[in-house]
């Protein structure tokens, strides 16, 4: 079980780089999701969930993370014209984009709960609708299992403090992309889609369901595999040479529950390295 990617994404929903090495920390990998795109209209931090465009936009530090949290960041748009975070038409640019009013936020303190807050639903919202929606599940699918997530996220889009969606660290295995990739009727289960931290090599069908609940080491790192990954309507959007693929998760529900890949903490903050070994503790 080797560690053959190591992915950071500097902005929330936007392409990422991968990295030879990384030190692990509370919350992951230093400068992962360190900016993110709030909605103007809903005041409230939004994702490729709501803005799938996001997904075609990829970004760059100018510099490595540091004592600054959230250093400058260069943003590649779809058209492939370039946004730096410092420009004063930032949000302009992004905004044009998208088609939306949107705003480029660097992370703010974990005292900021406004900042992180869910926008409240309308009072006739449909909630069953809305999570059909957003996880992408047809009337006949079964809804995911969400009792594992922090408590924090029915209150805020994201861990006060942190743009993750739930936790700091996502870990894949190629054994499940490639057996999703054979029992599929052509859906493209390319990488990209998943947004991993972390890729470990291994065969076999769904190898890291049997890791919940268990600690792992990599490199000097200790992991604490917390719940599986429920999948949702970002693995099915088209971006860049990406088409649209509903059955993504259409297959994903019928071969894994909706899920792919697992959900970590880091409980022992350490040195991870490509060809480091996971092994159980």
């Amino acid at each position: 079980m080797q560690l053959i990617d190591i992915y950071r994404y500097p902005v929330k929903s936007m392409g990422g780089h991968t990295l030879q090495q990384a030190e692990l920390g509370e919350w992951g990998i230093p400068g992962d999701r360190a900016w993110t795109v709030k909605d103007e209209e809903r005041n409230s931090i939004k994702s490729g969930k709501r803005f799938p465009q996001l997904m075609g936009m990829h970004a760059k530090f100018e510099s490595e993370p540091g004592e600054e949290s959230s250093p400058l960041v260069t943003i590649t748009l779809p058209d492939d014209q370039q946004v730096r975070s410092d420009q004063p038409d930032i949000n302009q640019r992004l905004s044009q984009a998208i088609g939306k009013p949107v705003s480029l936020w660097p992370l703010l303190p974990k005292a900021e709960l406004e900042h992180y807050r869910k926008a409240p639903a309308p009072p006739d919202a449909d909630v069953e609708a809305s999570m059909r929606t957003l996880f992408a599940r047809t009337p006949d699918e079964t809804l995911p299992d969400l009792s594992g997530f922090p408590a924090a996220l029915f209150e805020y889009e994201s861990p006060p403090g942190t743009y993750f969606d739930a936790f700091p660290i996502l870990l894949m295995t190629t054994g499940s992309m490639n057996s999703m990739q054979k029992q599929s009727e052509g859906a493209d289960y390319d990488v990209r889609r998943f947004r991993p931290n972390l890729v470990i090599d291994i065969d076999g069908d769904f190898p890291e369901n049997e890791w919940v609940g268990k600690q792992m080491k990599l490199g000097t790192a200790i992991l604490s595999i917390e719940m599986a990954c429920p999948r949702c309507v970002m693995t099915t959007h088209g971006f860049r040479d990406l088409a649209k693929d509903p059955r993504v998760m259409r297959e994903l529900v019928k071969h894994n529950n909706g899920n792919l890949g697992v959900y970590c903490n880091v409980v022992q903050p350490g040195t991870v390295s490509i060809g480091d070994t996971l092994e159980t503790i």
